[in-house]
């Protein structure tokens, strides 16, 4: 469909049109480059409960309990979500929009977004962990790239962003076997501290256990993950995952945890990244989990008459893109 009569079919709400194409491409692989990043207030409040105790095995057995008994899950969302520009130092919010998400294992996920008050779609997009297909009717472009690798371009916006990252931050992977074994992790555990807000909203440290876990890169050792768990509840409350190089890629917090069919599952999540100037806060309304999803509903087809843009696995030289007709963008 032509952006111009699909502006067309929604009238009045164009305004909501405006505002929400933003949100679109922040959502989906469009991130503002550049370095500036808004964190948002802390929220967790100091807990006078008494402090519960586990070992390294008891944590590492609880995520890994978790990454077996989850299969699948269907959400209903409201997102928030809020990009910074570098190049005038403004912070763009935008605010509940209401979304769907599925996420199987191993790997697929499909997200949608509607528009407000109209519910018309303003953005599909599916991944199977080795590719992504993104559909933004409001641009009336359909976007393929691969799904994960690092190539971030801080003068691209639309080579960033993956929906692999938001898989990861949903659904917690298994901490790997421990070494020599092949794929092996190691998991060190840490008596850390977070900071909260006391009774008169003062920053103060609590307890909490934290884990490290390394893996092995074509460079050696390093820090792929740090789990941090809340003292008061045994519970996964943060999660960061770090590139190679030791910066954080995607910072994952989870709060206000609810029994979900026997399951203990996160009601709010807020994934950030620092690098790509984004995050997005997930308000779960629904959830159904372990559900049976098809094929067929993580299936995502070309409309007819789109403009296809093709991303590149990594970054290419334009002589190199000449000779092999990938545009790299």
């Amino acid at each position: 469909m032509a952006i111009s009569s699909y502006s067309s079919g929604i009238g009045s709400h164009s305004s909501y049109l405006r505002r929400l194409l933003p949100l679109c491409l922040v959502l989906s692989t469009f991130p503002l480059g550049g370095c500036l990043f808004r964190t948002r207030p802390l929220e967790r409040k100091y807990s006078t409960a008494p402090l519960k105790t586990a070992t390294q095995k008891d944590l590492i057995d609880y995520v890994n309990g978790q990454a077996t008994r989850i299969k699948s899950i269907q959400a209903t969302v409201d997102i928030d979500a809020s990009a910074a520009d570098p190049k005038n130092g403004r912070v763009t919010d935008y605010k509940e929009i209401r979304g769907y998400i599925l996420a199987r294992k191993p790997d697929m996920l499909r997200m949608k977004g509607l528009m407000p008050v109209v519910r018309n779609t303003a953005f599909d997009m599916v991944s199977d962990g080795k590719e992504f297909k993104l559909w933004v009717p409001p641009k009336d472009k359909f976007v393929i790239g691969p799904a994960t690798g690092d190539n971030y371009q801080s003068d691209k916006r639309m080579e960033n962003m993956r929906p692999q990252y938001i898989y990861e931050a949903l659904l917690l992977p298994e901490i790997g076997p421990e070494c020599p074994a092949p794929n092996c992790e190691i998991a060190v555990l840490e008596n850390g501290y977070e900071t909260v807000l006391d009774s008169k909203k003062h920053r103060v440290e609590q307890p909490d256990y934290e884990l490290a876990i390394i893996r092995q890169g074509p460079q050696g050792w390093y820090l792929w993950r740090r789990i941090q768990f809340s003292r008061t509840d045994l519970l996964p409350h943060k999660q960061r995952i770090y590139d190679m190089a030791g910066n954080v890629a995607t910072d994952a917090t989870y709060d206000n945890y609810k029994d979900f069919g026997g399951f203990l599952f996160p009601s709010s999540l807020e994934i950030e990244r620092p690098r790509e100037n984004y995050d997005i806060a997930l308000n779960i309304i629904k959830l159904d989990i372990n559900k049976s999803l098809g094929n067929e509903q993580f299936s995502l087809e070309q409309p007819p008459g789109a403009e296809v843009v093709r991303l590149a696995a990594k970054p290419v030289s334009s002589s190199s893109a000449a000779k092999s007709g990938d545009p790299g963008k």
